[in-house]
């Protein structure tokens, strides 16, 4: 049975921007898929088969719940390193699958030893610093405790990288900011190596950080947010762009579609509110239509009276509070609307397109958010 709505993901979208960013890095570097909240909404199951077929050799998550999809999906083929949360209890999971993990605190690379240890196998992790970020990581002063301990079991552990987290590389801002971080993870991965120990990858960059600031890809990039052919701010495509393109051509394309339909289709007379309360009132007669996707799909309640889709090729108004189920447009200057039109929330129609950021715009939403939102539940389906 069909839902309210669906999102496209598309191949050919996918595969411009994989060759974009593998022409960026260059192949000394690796390139590691983030699919985190849910592939940026974008859906885990149908967007890390299609990125390996696509060319994708490592993928990175936030905790092990993610992995373990992920790790369905390659069928164990590909590595898999978890950046954020892994509990105790999934410490075994993990390290029978050859799940890499990121380890920040003593206590985690502990427990990964002990369970290491008595499975007979190497965990495969990643020690963060902390470089300023202020979030999670090991401290400078840290570092003889984690030698002595990273020699003395050298058995149980295969150190896949060496690793930190930019504070704000999307903004110029945050540019002293982020050259110290530099400056401190070169500190640490120099005195680490003078004392004998030296992960397979030094890892610091983020979308952002890949964009601007080359220094910092090292031997691997962790790419988010450009893969699905967004920038992570208006800023980064600015100063990527622009200097390189007087055209303002973006090199990257949005994979993801998001479409509905229209469910109803009536007028309204003159003087009469529309929907919820009294945030809209028809100052002549209009021609309404009703799309069943709302706030619980991800459809912002902010964008009650500020949103826009295309209907037959033409950009018309959200008009009245976003519902739970539904939004209300008006499609007075559109001919021959019927139930059943196509209504593209995010996506091409015709020669209009309706974007993530045009959202963010209007609700002051983050395109990471807005895509993290759309609930995993809406049909997700591969398109050329």
């Amino acid at each position: 049975m069909e839902g309210t709505s669906c999102i496209e993901l598309s191949q050919d979208a996918l595969k411009n921007n994989f060759n974009y960013l593998y022409g960026l890095v260059g192949d000394a570097c690796r390139v590691s898929h983030v699919v985190k909240g849910n592939a940026y909404g974008h859906g885990i199951e149908s967007f890390v088969p299609l990125a390996r077929k696509l060319g994708a050799k490592h993928f990175s998550t936030f905790d092990a719940r993610e992995a373990e999809r992920v790790h369905t999906c390659v069928q164990g083929a590909l590595p898999i390193m978890i950046m954020g949360l892994l509990e105790n209890d999934q410490l075994a999971w993990a390290i029978e699958k050859g799940i890499e993990f990121f380890v920040f605190e003593m206590s985690r690379l502990k427990k990964a030893v002990q369970v290491a240890e008595k499975q007979g196998r190497k965990a495969k992790i990643h020690l963060e610093m902390e470089t300023g970020m202020n979030r999670t990581g090991f401290e400078r002063e840290a570092l003889r405790e984690l030698v002595a301990y990273l020699k003395k079991h050298h058995a149980q552990i295969e150190l896949k990288g060496l690793c930190t987290h930019y504070a704000g590389a999307e903004s110029i801002a945050n540019f002293l900011r982020v050259e110290e971080q530099y400056g401190a993870f070169e500190a640490a991965r120099k005195e680490l190596k003078k004392q004998g120990i030296e992960a397979e990858k030094n890892h610091t960059a983020c979308s952002a950080a890949t964009i601007r600031l080359p220094k910092t890809r090292m031997d691997m990039v962790r790419i988010g947010i450009l893969q699905y052919g967004f920038w992570p701010s208006r800023e980064t495509y600015i100063t990527t762009v622009l200097p390189k393109d007087l055209k303002n051509e973006d090199p990257l394309k949005r994979v993801i579609s998001w479409k509905s339909r229209i469910m109803s289709v009536k007028t309204v007379q003159q003087g009469k509110y529309i929907g919820y309360g009294t945030s809209y009132l028809a100052n002549t007669d209009i021609k309404i239509a009703t799309v069943p996707v709302g706030y619980g799909h991800g459809f912002s309640r902010s964008l009650s009276n500020q949103g826009r889709v295309l209907v037959r090729g033409k950009r018309v108004p959200v008009i009245g509070t976003v519902n739970m189920n539904s939004i209300t447009l008006d499609v007075s200057d559109l001919d021959n609307v019927e139930k059943g039109d196509e209504v593209v929330l995010i996506g091409k129609q015709g020669d209009m397109e309706i974007t993530v950021s045009s959202f963010s715009e209007f609700s002051d939403q983050l395109n990471y958010e807005l895509l993290t939102r759309l609930p995993s539940g809406i049909k997700r389906k591969i398109v050329d």
